[in-house]
């Protein structure tokens, strides 16, 4: 489990393809290494891009995931390309912080860019989504964008908007995205269990 509190960047460094699946190696900040002892660095998971994967290599700064052909359809990583930024965060431990939201690294879809207001202290971020994922969002809720916990401002039946402080547009990939870009979106896994219940009441 994870928080959506992204820990710091990583950097793309290689892209290669196994059958229908991907390796991904990152290049990943000596701070990840500080955290990590060798013993512990393989088997661990940490989000790519809000996308849980496993460290299947590690030599170094260079840690090497393999993404397979479910998490390549339906997320932005079958997009990447090498010297991209992503965001990067461990595991939650047991005895660690929630600072963010309950976020489970199981990417939902896809949503765009739709619009970037830029004020003076803040900018307002308008994503384009299914009606789908959509419906999953409520004002004052949350959401995962990339991997970064944020609140919902406004939710329309195929749009969300959120506003970005500094801090998250300077330490995260959201500064970086234009409009047009992609990004990963998991909705609050509570928001997925009620829709379920009402579901099926509805039809009983």
């Amino acid at each position: 489990m994870f928080t959506g509190l992204v820990e710091s960047l990583g950097t793309v460094r290689s892209l290669a393809d196994e059958g229908d699946a991907k390796r991904v190696v990152v290049e990943v900040p000596p701070s990840f290494l500080e955290n990590a002892p060798p013993s512990k660095r393989l088997g661990e998971s940490v989000a790519i891009n809000g996308c849980c994967l496993t460290v299947v290599a590690a030599d170094g700064v260079l840690w090497s995931f393999q993404a397979g052909h479910e998490t390549l359809a339906k997320t932005n990583l079958g997009r990447l390309r090498i010297g991209d930024s992503v965001n990067l965060e461990r595991a939650m431990p047991a005895d660690g912080r929630f600072g963010g939201h309950i976020v489970q690294g199981h990417v939902d879809g896809v949503g765009r860019v739709a619009a970037i207001d830029s004020r003076i202290d803040f900018s307002d971020y308008t994503f384009e989504v299914s009606a789908v994922l959509a419906a999953q969002m409520v004002e004052k809720g949350s959401v995962a964008v990339d991997g970064v916990s944020l609140t919902l401002v406004r939710v329309t039946a195929t749009s969300f908007q959120v506003m970005l402080i500094p801090h998250t547009l300077a330490v995260t990939t959201l500064g970086r995205r234009k409009v047009g870009d992609e990004v990963n979106i998991e909705t609050d896994v509570l928001a997925k269990y009620v829709a379920k219940l009402i579901s099926g009441a509805r039809h009983e």
